[in-house]
């Protein structure tokens, strides 16, 4: 109980202190990225081979077509049928809709399993290598995503747990603009994309 307790201190704190979020362009999906920690980790997941808003944008779709707040346990039990056709849309929620409704659904059932239901539990307490450990083991998220989702949390959500920017590797330094934890606005926005095309390039080079 008391853990819970702990834990629904720290989510509404996290809630409190809302960071201006910029990632979906949307005002209202940009809001429940700053106040919903769930939404924030399915955002997360989402983040691959589509455009970095659409992959943000789509806990506020998701939200919107079950009509009601993410619940972690609601999304857990549901029909895998259904949620795959709630992603699949028109228009789709993603790229690749039926393999993210389950990728989203492994993730809901894990914060169940093992945080209670609570998403920002993942993150609530212990340093910075515990954390990444936490965030590796979600679904959906391997080494670079989850140094990615810390470095965003230390970043842009206050969450500083001891040794974050050195467990986040690269992403944590300051003053760079490698991911979307440093993405506040459009210049740093131009930046980041501006980086991901030279490494893109780079690699390219490497490969041929």
């Amino acid at each position: 109980m008391r853990h819970a307790e702990t834990v629904a201190t720290k989510t509404k704190t996290h809630q409190q202190a809302a960071p201006r979020i910029v990632l979906a362009a949307d005002p209202d999906a940009d809001a429940l990225l700053a106040t919903d920690p769930l939404a924030l980790l399915i955002g997360m997941l989402l983040d691959q081979q589509v455009p970095m808003e659409k992959a943000f944008v789509g806990p506020h779709v998701l939200r919107e077509r079950i009509g009601h707040d993410l619940d972690a346990a609601e999304i857990a039990a549901y029909d895998p049928d259904r949620l795959a056709a709630i992603f699949a849309g028109p228009p789709a929620i993603h790229r690749f809709p039926q393999a993210m409704a389950k990728r989203t659904q492994a993730l809901c059932r894990l914060v169940v399993d093992n945080y209670g239901g609570e998403a920002a539990a993942v993150w609530a307490d212990g340093d910075g290598p515990a954390v990444l450990e936490r965030l590796k083991k979600l679904p959906g998220f391997g080494q670079q995503k989850a140094r990615i989702f810390l470095a965003l949390l230390g970043k842009q959500y206050g969450v500083a747990p001891a040794g974050w920017q050195e467990a986040a590797g690269d992403f944590g330094g300051t003053g760079v603009f490698y991911s979307v934890a440093d993405i506040v606005d459009d210049a740093s926005l131009a930046k980041v994309r501006a980086h991901k095309k030279e490494m893109k390039a780079a690699a390219k080079a490497a490969r041929g």
